[in-house]
């Protein structure tokens, strides 16, 4: 009886999914400190209109180039300073973050439904099809990401729905690569021999059977690639392809303010910190899921 008592109390011992994910995840600091970046982050995307001071786009004419509160010539009523048209900096940093989290999520969404499908269709379909669709991802690996993303950009218009269509597209081979190798390996395992002699269909096998097994690399992916987007949807903003004034985006903003970077050192820092901060803090959190969810970086 003592035997039969304590089997249960063993499994019960058993730290949750969870618990262990957290435990890996945790000893990372870095990831930790991006992690809580990233909310606050997120929090600020979720209530930009209630956390923002003034309207992004309102101008106040008399204070045309102000600089922080803490410089000379400063005010607390803009903390952050003014831009060249007398607009708050703050609020359009923190409605900048709503833009960019948009963003992100958007690019990654389609890139990975998109390149998830087709990389387990490669994977399950016959050598010829794979070939061929292999052959298409390599094609267009072989551009730079950016110019790709430019040229897409220039031949739907400058806007930034077609700058989040360009580099979903861009991103779309990484996924469809990664997803395939993955589909190849699980493939030759015990556990999809079973389901198919039980009689499991190909789209069970696919969806059901394999693509579980499938998801870890693909979200550790996927948080990266979620600040790749911000930071190549600043670079299209910089460049006049992506999102068009007044649009409070961080790197439109930076473009508005390219000639005055000698004469307000403001309206160009707190931009850039800000898409570094936010790209350093997502891709540390990414480096954190990689250690948490990958079993070959796990520790005894």
């Amino acid at each position: 009886m003592a035997e039969l008592s304590a089997t249960p109390t063993k499994t019960e011992n058993r730290p949750s999914a969870l618990r262990e994910f957290w435990y890996y995840f945790s000893e990372n600091r870095g990831a930790v400190i991006g992690l809580w970046v990233f909310a606050a982050f997120v929090f600020c995307a979720a209530f930009a209109p209630l956390l923002a001071p003034y309207d992004p786009t309102e101008q106040f004419r008399n204070h045309i180039l102000q600089p922080p509160a803490w410089q000379e010539g400063g005010s607390w009523a803009f903390p952050l300073g003014t831009d060249p048209l007398g607009r708050d900096m703050l609020s359009r940093l923190i409605m900048g973050s709503r833009y960019s989290f948009f963003v992100g999520i958007v690019v990654v969404v389609v890139a990975v439904s998109g390149g998830v499908i087709i990389g387990l269709l490669s994977g399950f379909a016959p050598k010829w099809v794979d070939t061929l669709i292999m052959r298409v991802m390599d094609i267009i690996l072989a551009f730079p990401s950016l110019l790709l993303a430019l040229v897409l950009v220039a031949i739907l218009g400058p806007s930034l729905t077609n700058a989040m269509i360009a580099i979903a597209i861009v991103f779309q081979p990484h996924y469809v690569r990664l997803t395939r190798a993955s589909v190849l390996a699980e493939r030759q395992k015990d556990y999809v021999t079973s389901a198919r002699v039980a009689g499991a269909g190909r789209s069970r096998l696919m969806f059901i059977t394999v693509l579980p097994n499938c998801l870890a690399p693909i979200i550790v992916q996927a948080a990266l690639s979620f600040s790749t987007a911000i930071l190549d949807a600043a670079a299209l903003g910089f460049l006049g392809m992506g999102a068009q004034p007044p649009t409070p985006e961080w790197g439109t903003m930076l473009a508005e303010a390219r000639e005055f970077i000698l004469r307000a050192w403001w309206v160009v820092t707190f931009p850039g910190l800000a898409i570094l901060v936010t790209v350093l803090a997502i891709n540390l959190m990414g480096d954190g899921l990689r250690d948490a969810l990958d079993p070959k970086l796990k520790r005894s």
